[in-house]
């Protein structure tokens, strides 16, 4: 169990990792510590740099900040979300409350607020790299491979699949979902009937203070409702329990 678990450790440390900010304090504080962590890191002032660092190379995981020179960091998390989805965290400003639930809306994995703690920061990054080197590379809308023999949960209309760390649809195609959204729906498939708590779904990405946690969690079960649900509206299939959490009832 140790050396797996150190292995694991190594592969995350061995992570690339491309820093999108346009203050050079900021972008060379970050780099300069993440490489301390054994992280390899990449910098680019604007979204058109990251545009271009995205041609060459595809990181593990990118730290974009919102308030970019060229383009809103939103707007970018959208565009590659519908073009070449990655686990990103985002930094934003600790006075714009509005950038973070809107950033989680459109697919970032994590926010951290400015000014940051570095450990924090590499503690978070960490969080969403394990997820993601769990998922696999994060589902796309395109054709899939076909379906694990085995591990193949029926999740609604859609299905599981627990090997790959897919979400597929009846067709065969793969419906976009983050690591974290992912993890999330295995959990809801592993307990059905059972209310679970925000802390039973968030896990390790649950260091937020408990307001903006349960926002967080909101937002991903509203995404995945979009994805699973019938009718995302009238929700049948992942059901809210006021005060409590959430519960998912397979269909009959």
């Amino acid at each position: 169990m140790k050396s797996a678990c150190k292995e694991t450790a190594t592969v995350l440390q061995s992570a690339s990792i491309l820093v999108v900010d346009d203050e050079p304090d900021v972008l060379s504080m970050v780099s300069e510590y993440l490489g301390r962590e054994g992280y390899s890191v990449g910098c680019c002032e604007s979204s058109s740099e990251l545009d271009r660092a995205l041609e060459i190379e595809t990181p593990d995981l990118i730290l974009l900040d919102v308030n970019l020179p060229d383009e809103n960091g939103i707007s970018v998390v959208r565009r590659l979300q519908a073009r070449r989805p990655l686990p990103i965290v985002m930094l934003t400003a600790l006075a714009d409350p509005i950038d973070r639930v809107v950033g989680l809306e459109v697919g970032a994995d994590d926010y951290v607020t400015k000014p940051f703690d570095l450990r924090e920061l590499s503690a978070r990054v960490r969080a969403v790299l394990r997820r993601s080197k769990g998922a696999g590379v994060r589902s796309t809308h395109g054709p899939t491979q076909a379906l694990s023999k085995s591990k193949v949960v029926p999740f609604c209309e859609a299905f599981l699949d627990l090997d790959a760390r897919n979400l597929v649809d009846p067709e065969g195609r793969q419906i976009s979902v983050t690591a974290t959204e992912f993890e999330m729906l295995e959990t809801f498939a592993k307990h059905p009937n059972r209310v679970l708590s925000r802390d039973m779904l968030l896990g390790d990405a649950s260091e937020h203070g408990s307001g903006c946690r349960d926002r967080a969690i909101d937002i991903r079960v509203t995404r995945l409702r979009k994805r699973v649900e019938p009718n995302p509206a009238r929700p049948q299939v992942i059901r809210t329990v006021r005060s409590v959490g959430y519960v998912y009832v397979p269909p009959r």
